[in-house]
């Protein structure tokens, strides 16, 4: 093996990836990510560098603590900080900044960022390195360590982290996506989505998973199925949801869920990319998540997996190993062949992204799926995302309440408490849910029927649903340098297609971008409505019609749906909206010029400047600027226009006036006065 990855040598040497990232950059050695390769030679040089730095240069590896605080000077000041303060705050508390106190903390082996509550280890290091002694709240505290303080020690000016999050808790209604607190926060198992052709392997891929990894040690197995379960994989939990495909992924994000972390696309290596994966793909592109590919089939003699690499780049997924920035592993779904290293890939994903929550918060999540059970009324299945759901919690969403009478989990056990991550079953709501639909807690029942009674009324009335269409798309353009008009485009053939993408690619300009999210063959479906519902975008159709359950669809989300049989329609049409979304461009339009022959002074009114009209007319309301050989002195509006004494509004050619100008005093004999104003023009293209 001539080169290793930086992960795979991060995992040799006991590492996390962002550690042995800092030491590359350390040694100056340059990487793009984790991703990146490096030769056999430099792999080495990290590794006698961190071999070294094991062996001598870390303190927190090398020292104990009680050494450490050996170290210290008996003189050193007490520091006192709050019981949830982070590495920031005692920054903050020493005059430092918190960049300081991490690169000391990165110089003594210590990877933490400045929003993480410091161990007694780290406490150690900076106190030795600012000769002081830092005692958290709720410590026991040496008497004579605090009658050595000074006695003009001010007291923290921020509240202890908990005092916000109390108030929190007695807020009547949560927010939908809580910002977990920064010293609370604790790495989560990943979310996981399997999307992907309907005969590429997705089921099959997910039932080895499930077989092999849910069922380890269990002599039961899997006693039901709640739309998600937890895998268990070299000592770390994996998240799978079970949806039926992309049309209940983007419905989820269609009603503002951001449920899923990573999104898997399952391409089978006989057949290729097929019109259904680009869909999924383009749903899990709108929906901005990291997609990592498992190429399927790679068993099969007709196995093609570069064709595969090269199809799906030429869509824009271009493969890590040819320079892109996609994980693509090879698999079969079938003998288990490469799914190991798809789930260190899923691992190694979730690690770059950080993915954290916490249990203090009051519980949010997601509801994965729902249905009306005989015997157990309402039952819904849920992903708790922040917080501890608990029985006993009320909880809402926007069209169901209920207290939580019982809670499953995902392996049919009943449970009293469920962190972050976690899928559960829930009875004891009074309506069943809406799948995609966020629930957080309420304190009483009564708040929790009135907002469900006012969720319904907006729901029967079409509140709150963004309108999208090509008449009202400037009112919809985002706060950008380019407007941009997202398109779906579905079309009868093939060569529609092309012949429409091509019309439209030529008249997306530098000034208004059009963007394709979404083109196929065929009829328009639900699933391309909710991918236009979560883009908003609007649906071209060419000699196509959309379904039943499109129609009612696109109502009920104000999506617009606008079909033609002619291109030179649809051209028509984009252009006129493409025009309405530029910024209408100014022209100056010169009124009328004067030239002054004569300067009188009046008390009270200052210099009054006698004018003679030479072309079109002076005018009261117009803008007004003074030019001196060229060069404009002074721009302005005028405070009068006289016609000898009398007061007018406008003095036309070859007639002499008088003009007191705003604020401007500094004018002579033969300086030029113009008359102009600002006319607003609508851009046009050029198509």
């Amino acid at each position: 093996m001539n080169k290793i990855r930086v992960y795979e040598l991060a995992k040799l040497l006991g590492r996390t990836n962002p550690e042995l990232l800092a030491v590359l950059s350390e040694l100056n050695i340059k990487v793009k990510s984790h991703m990146s390769s490096l030769d056999m030679e430099t792999a080495q040089l990290v590794e006698d560098h961190v071999n070294k730095t094991k062996n001598g240069d870390l303190p927190h590896e090398t020292d104990s603590a009680a050494e450490k605080t050996e170290k210290k000077p008996s003189s050193a000041v007490v520091v006192h900080v709050g019981e949830h303060a982070t590495v920031g705050d005692i920054a903050k508390k020493l005059g430092r900044t918190p960049a300081e106190l991490v690169k000391i903390l990165i110089g003594e082996g210590f990877m933490i960022p400045a929003n993480t509550v410091p161990s007694e280890d780290v406490r150690t290091v900076i106190s030795v390195a600012f000769n002081c002694e830092i005692k958290m709240d709720g410590e026991e505290q040496d008497e004579e360590a605090e009658a050595a303080a000074p006695p003009s020690e001010p007291e923290p000016e921020e509240p202890p982290q908990e005092t916000p999050m109390a108030e929190e808790k007695k807020s009547i209604l949560i927010q939908k996506v809580p910002v977990p607190d920064a010293a609370d926060a604790k790495p989560r198992p990943p979310i996981v989505t399997v999307l992907g052709h309907v005969d590429h392997g997705k089921t099959t891929l997910l039932d080895f998973i499930r077989k092999t990894r849910v069922t380890e040690g269990e002599a039961g197995g899997i006693t039901q199925h709640i739309g998600a379960y937890k895998v268990m994989y070299n000592g770390n939990q994996i998240v799978f949801l079970d949806t039926p495909g992309h049309e209940a992924f983007t419905a989820m994000r269609a009603r503002g869920a951001s449920v899923t972390d990573i999104a898997i696309l399952v391409v089978a290596a006989e057949d290729g990319v097929k019109p259904q994966t680009l869909e999924a793909m383009n749903h899990a592109k709108a929906a901005g998540v990291p997609i990592i590919v498992a190429i399927n089939k790679v068993d099969k003699p007709d196995a093609k997996p570069e064709r595969v690499r090269q199809q799906l780049s030429d869509h824009g997924l271009v493969p890590e190993e040819w320079g892109g920035d996609v994980i693509m592993v090879e698999i079969s779904a079938k003998t288990g062949q490469g799914v190991d290293n798809l789930l260190d890939m899923v691992l190694l994903v979730a690690e770059m992204g950080e993915l954290k929550a916490s249990e203090s918060v009051p519980a949010t999540g997601v509801v994965v799926e729902a249905n009306l059970d005989k015997g157990k009324g309402p039952v819904a299945s849920v992903i708790v995302q922040q917080g501890t759901l608990r029985r006993g919690n009320i909880v809402a969403t926007d069209t169901a309440w209920g207290k939580i009478r019982a809670m499953l989990d995902d392996k049919g056990h009943p449970t009293d408490a469920a962190g972050p991550s976690s899928p559960i079953e829930v009875l004891g709501l009074e309506t069943v849910p809406m799948p995609g639909e966020t629930f957080r807690l309420i304190v009483s029942e009564r708040e929790a029927r009135d907002l469900a009674t006012v969720a319904s009324r907006k729901e029967v009335s079409g509140q709150g649903r963004a309108s999208m269409t090509l008449e009202e798309l400037y009112s919809q353009m985002q706060a950008s340098d380019t407007p941009q008009l997202n398109v779906i485009l579905k079309c009868d053939v093939q060569g529609s297609l092309e012949a429409f993408h091509s019309t439209l690619m030529k008249m997306s300009s530098d000034a208004v971008r059009i963007n394709i999210i979404h083109e196929g063959v065929g009829r328009i479906s639900g699933s391309d409505v909710d991918l236009a519902a979560v883009s908003h975008a609007i649906i071209i159709g060419f000699n196509v019609r959309p379904d039943a359950n499109a129609k009612k669809l696109s109502e009920a989300e104000n999506v617009q749906i606008r079909l033609y049989r002619v291109i030179y329609d649809m051209q028509e049409d984009i252009k006129a909206a493409l025009e309405g979304m530029l910024a209408p461009s100014l022209r100056e339009n010169i009124v009328g010029t004067a030239e002054i022959r004569n300067i009188f002074r009046i008390p009270k009114a200052g210099k009054i400047a006698g004018c003679f009209v030479q072309d079109g007319a002076i005018k009261r309301s117009t803008k007004i600027r003074v030019v001196r050989e060229g060069i404009v002195l002074w721009e302005g509006s005028l405070s009068s226009l006289k016609h000898f004494k009398d007061d007018v509004r406008e003095i036309s050619a070859g007639n002499e006036c008088g003009l007191n100008f705003a604020g401007f005093q500094d004018f002579r004999e033969g300086d030029i006065v113009e008359a102009y104003e600002m006319l607003s023009e609508k851009k046009t293209l050029d198509i």
